[in-house]
């Protein structure tokens, strides 16, 4: 065979190798992706569900116990030392922790559109709005629309629940009860 026959051959291998070897990193790429997004959505759905398993405990101990401030201040100290690493552990955290479980005292309702939002999408809707209905209304929103915890202030404090056309899927809370699903961002 002569050279000008072998060089070509080889330029096709070459290009034949690099257009799969293109499209096979792209698709590991997007599954790499994919699986990040996944592993984070459960991490953050775990911490959601601990932190209020956690308050709710903390109301536990407040009622039958008669815990007061200063107990949830030597828990955090305890803690912290325990899990330098970890942030989430401070007073101030486990005071939300022990109001978001006040609030929704339905694990049902926590486990289905609250674990998929952040602990500070949960945290907004906290200090922002007082009608659990209201809060279930923007949470369910921030789902469907993907919004940022800032998004999310913003809607609640521009009264978007009264916009025409922004309608979550679920609007009640006995709709998230009865199993029905919430469009995943």
């Amino acid at each position: 065979m002569d050279n000008t026959k072998l060089n070509e051959t080889e330029t096709l291998l070459v290009a034949n190798f690099l257009r799969d070897y293109d499209a096979f990193l792209r698709d590991i790429k997007a599954r790499v992706q994919t699986a990040r997004v996944r592993a984070s959505l459960a991490v953050n759905s775990e911490l959601v569900l601990l932190y209020w398993s956690i308050g709710r405990d903390i109301l536990g101990r407040q009622k039958n116990q008669g815990w007061g401030a200063k107990m949830v201040d030597r828990l955090s100290n305890d803690l912290r030392r325990e899990f330098p690493e970890m942030t989430g552990l401070s007073s101030r955290n486990l005071k939300y922790m022990r109001s978001f479980a006040a609030e929704w005292s339905d694990q049902s309702i926590v486990q289905a559109p609250l674990a998929q939002l952040t602990w500070y999408h949960n945290i907004a809707l906290l200090e922002k709005l007082t009608k659990p209905t209201e809060r279930l209304w923007y949470a369910h929103s921030a789902i469907q629309y993907g919004w940022s915890r800032n998004v999310l202030v913003h809607q609640i404090e521009t009264n978007s629940k009264q916009a025409p056309g922004l309608q979550p899927a679920i609007t009640e809370p006995s709709a998230a009860r009865q199993g029905s699903s919430v469009t995943q961002v």
